[in-house]
């Protein structure tokens, strides 16, 4: 490879040509969700609003979410039959159930089908919204509960303008802190970057009331946005081992009140077997 710097021709150094093509790889995926929000697949409600363009960074990782979120329109009910076990998040359930009040209002983050959470919460009495960035996935919950409320959103805008302003759902924007009884969360954190988990929890922290209660399922992995091949695509997952995320829930403001642990083998994919932890948490203060 050659090229033209100042007149005489160099041959550029192989460590050079590599990040070239890393360059443009990463652009051709930035186009690549540009064409995806332009035919519909999915879309960017904010897309041609607000400030002329976001910093690169930011762009890169709206797209790599609707490219996810993409691959799990896909999946749809194919999900449940690679993690058909639920006990631990059933458990969670039934703490939120005893905690709280009948009508409580509770947030599921990436709430995917609907089942187990938002069904056993809202049969329980609970004013259950579920949350997710898939319409195939909103369209399979809306049918399996259609007693819960939904809204297609992307969690790392909760609690931000970007909720009120891309997404029209002022309920999860800023106004709306202190509002929720509790959230869960079950393995929907794990599809964002390690430096966002932090900023997500904190967010949802904003939307609970004092004393709100979060019901969260990670993977125990050390493991930040890993490719992973997942039922015929490749997803990013991200993980923490025990202490580390413990710790990364009280930077965030929560106390951890209980925790299991559920070894487990995904059936129907390639992802090896897994460490599955539940964790029952408070807001503090």
């Amino acid at each position: 490879m050659t090229r033209e710097r100042g007149g005489p021709q160099q041959v550029a150094r192989p460590g050079a040509e590599e990040g070239c093509r890393r360059r443009g790889r990463a652009a051709a995926r930035v186009e690549r969700c540009l064409e995806i929000v332009t035919t519909g697949q999915i879309s960017d409600p904010a897309r041609g609003r607000g400030p002329a363009s976001a910093d690169q960074q930011t762009c890169r990782r709206r797209t790599e979410r609707a490219l996810q979120a993409v691959a799990f329109d896909t999946i749809g009910a194919r999900y449940g039959e690679a993690f058909p076990a639920k006990a631990g998040q059933l458990e969670c359930g039934d703490w939120l159930l005893a905690e709280l009040e009948p009508g409580a209002p509770v947030l599921d983050i990436g709430c995917g089908t609907g089942d187990p959470t938002i069904r056993q919460l809202t049969l329980g009495g609970l004013r259950v919204t579920g949350l997710d960035l898939s319409d195939g996935m909103l369209t399979l919950a809306r049918h399996s509960v259609p007693a819960a409320g939904y809204h297609r959103m992307d969690m790392y805008d909760l609690a931000t303008p970007r909720a009120v302003d891309a997404w029209g759902i002022p309920e999860l924007g800023p106004r709306a802190a202190g509002g929720l009884a509790a959230a869960t969360a079950f393995f929907s954190l794990i599809l964002l970057p390690q430096d966002e988990i932090p900023v997500v929890l904190g967010r949802i922290r904003e939307l609970l009331r004092p004393g709100g209660l979060l019901a969260l399922g990670m993977v125990e992995a050390d493991l930040d946005y890993a490719p992973l091949p997942f039922l015929g695509h490749e997803i990013r997952i991200s993980g923490y081992l025990r202490e580390e995320l413990e710790q990364t829930l009280a930077q965030a403001g929560f106390t951890v009140e209980g925790h299991s642990g559920h070894p487990y083998a995904p059936a129907s994919t390639a992802l090896p077997p897994e460490e599955q932890l539940f964790l029952r948490c408070r807001r503090v203060g």
